[in-house]
């Protein structure tokens, strides 16, 4: 039972959600089958007592579909068929339900199928005013992104049926209006999924073919759309996909994104800055350390219009937490571990909190609290391995621990050539900061050729692992010349 469709989507309604359900399958409307009702009662006591339990923890007393049927139906003996079409049908009811709460929240959804039924029975007393009350709908509507003007559309195109036999053949009609708003929304939704081809192209390799993109580009180019929300910033966001490094596009587009903030729904308006901030991300791997702050801003619009989704991913915290710790945000990162950490995964939950927070103690030169918090790290990540043995090379580099300073770098190395879950790339970055530091540790510190060199074989290098730090130490170096 517990594998079961019917009983599995009841999980997932709170206690608002099941009163609204019970009255839905309650009502005769909807349901005339004594059965069905009795079904879902007994689905969500179950549902209940068992929330939160998962598949493996379900012990031997969760019933299956006989003892169901037992409870169900006790006069009568486990009938499979007839049992599974009661699920069958229950769960076509919840299915119901689930689609009329949809369009019970969306006013234009009710405004153009009341004009499509008007016109199907043809109650012509009811035209203009059910016009009216569409347009007047449209005009309250808070959200505005391109399935706005796709309901436009719609709306336009069900009076335009509802009308045109009445026209006289020289009397103007709304086709202007119809065809108006079916372009509005056939760009935005083209901009938009051709930018979600890009972004996904960055990451894997996919090909799929978009019809008259360039087109469509070139169009608008050559118009004005700065009126039309969805089209004005997918076409910057497309802007900034195709030239990760141009700032004008990148800073128009954070202006539009903040115009239009409150007519994008979340889910939206998250896609939005999620995209920005792999624009600064980009450039900051570039060497661009404008971007560092650029990040953080982003961020905190993130933060301010309570975009955060209901689970952040641990390296989009542990990311977020170095780019502040670079910036000096201390104060910030303390409070953002504080505020945020229960939105990590539960099973990721206290590793992430301890390495993020010795990051910081790092970065404060804290560096016997560093140590402490590390030791309750478990290492089963590699991102998070990887950083936990860079920092530590750090601090034995910074207090003068030469012995287990060289201990790490061959156990470092070790593990570097052993371990498959690493990327090349990581690999060579790490590599490459051993290298230097233990050519920070050799060097004549009076030698400024030395110091020189060493300087461009890190520019040259491809790539370091803890490039800041790294370069602050050279800096260092040539300061105390």
């Amino acid at each position: 039972m517990y594998t079961s469709k019917v009983y599995t989507i009841l999980t997932y309604f709170d206690v608002y959600e099941q009163n609204r359900l019970r009255k839905y399958i309650n009502s005769p409307y909807f349901n005339k089958n004594e059965t069905l009702k009795d079904l879902f009662e007994l689905l969500l006591d179950i549902s209940n007592k068992y929330k939160g339990i998962d598949e493996n923890g379900i012990d031997e007393k969760f019933p299956n579909k006989e003892e169901v049927w037992t409870l169900l139906k006790p006069d009568r003996p486990y009938d499979y068929t007839r049992f599974r079409k009661y699920c069958s049908d229950l769960l076509k009811l919840i299915e119901g339900f689930l689609a009329q709460q949809v369009f019970e929240e969306n006013p234009l959804y009710q405004a153009t199928y009341l004009i499509e039924a008007i016109g199907n029975r043809k109650m012509e007393k009811l035209y203009n005013s059910s016009m009216k009350s569409a347009r007047l709908l449209s005009k309250k509507q808070l959200y505005k992104p391109s399935s706005y003007y796709f309901y436009q559309y719609q709306i336009e195109r069900n009076y335009f049926d509802l009308t045109q036999k009445e026209h006289k053949r020289r009397a103007r009609q709304n086709v202007e209006e119809i065809v108006t708003n079916l372009d509005r929304f056939y760009l935005a939704e083209k901009l938009k999924y051709y930018c979600l081809v890009l972004t996904q192209q960055y990451v894997v390799s996919q090909n799929y073919e978009v019809l008259f993109i360039d087109e469509i580009i070139n169009h608008i180019k050559s118009y004005n759309y700065d009126d039309i929300p969805p089209i004005t910033v997918y076409y910057h966001l497309l802007l900034i996909i195709k030239e990760p490094q141009d700032k004008l596009a990148y800073d128009n587009l954070i202006k539009l994104i903040n115009s239009y903030s409150d007519i994008f729904p979340k889910s939206e308006l998250e896609h939005l800055f999620t995209t920005a901030l792999n624009f600064c991300i980009y450039n900051i791997n570039t060497g661009n350390q404008e971007f560092l702050k650029e990040y953080l801003f982003v961020y905190d619009q993130i933060l301010k219009n309570n975009l955060i989704a209901d689970e952040i991913s641990p390296w989009v915290f542990k990311n977020t937490v170095v780019i502040a710790l670079r910036l000096k945000k201390f104060d910030w990162v303390e409070n953002y571990i504080n505020t945020y950490q229960y939105k990590l995964p539960e099973t990721f939950r206290e590793n992430a909190v301890h390495y993020n927070l010795s990051q910081l103690f790092f970065y404060k030169k804290d560096y016997n609290k560093v140590i402490e918090l590390l030791q309750n790290v478990e290492y089963e990540d590699p991102a998070y391995n990887l950083g936990a043995k860079t920092m530590l090379m750090a601090i034995y580099y910074e207090t003068d621990e030469i012995e287990p300073l060289y201990s790490l770098f061959d156990s470092f190395r070790v593990f570097l050539n052993r371990n498959k879950k690493i990327s090349q790339k990581h690999k060579k970055l790490c590599l490459n900061l051993i290298k230097f530091v233990k050519k920070l540790t050799r060097i004549n510190r009076r030698d400024k050729k030395e110091i020189e060199q060493l300087k461009l074989d890190v520019e040259n290098s491809g790539g370091v692992a803890s490039d800041t730090w790294l370069r602050e130490k050279i800096a260092e170096l040539e300061g105390a010349r």
